[in-house]
């Protein structure tokens, strides 16, 4: 796992490091082409310059986010965002992390997603990349 993801889930309550530590070494080893970091304080991992998939500390729990998430047609990734393709998920014990429902996700980002590393240049207006 990368230091700054490490340090991340390090700085995390017991049950939540858990969880984190968990979906880190999924996406990674799911995606090892990917390139994981911490962008705007929380663990993101990016594909050809575009967020993928992240996580982040919340009220609700940990969420986990998919940038294109909108259109993997996946009933528990309800939680869908307003603007763009992004829908998540929200975990509050690592006993609720569906392992290969967890990878079939990651599958699915590699052949669905939208453009989001030019959109500031595109007025916030998505393309569809794959």
């Amino acid at each position: 796992m990368r230091p700054e993801i490490s340090d991340f889930n390090r700085s995390l309550e017991d049950g939540e490091r858990e969880i984190c530590d968990l979906l880190a070494r999924t996406i990674e080893r799911r995606l090892p082409e990917a390139e994981g970091k911490v962008w705007h304080r929380h663990p993101v991992w990016f594909l050809d310059g575009n967020p993928t998939v992240g996580y982040s500390k919340q009220k609700r729990g940990i969420r986990l986010m998919f940038w294109s998430g909108a259109g993997f047609d996946e009933p528990r990734l309800d939680v869908r965002g307003g603007t763009f393709e992004d829908a998540s998920i929200f975990y509050r014990s690592p006993a609720e992390v569906d392992v290969e429902e967890l990878e079939r996700w990651l599958a699915k980002s590699q052949t669905i997603a939208w453009d989001y590393e030019t959109i500031v240049g595109r007025k916030g207006a998505l393309e569809r990349l794959r």
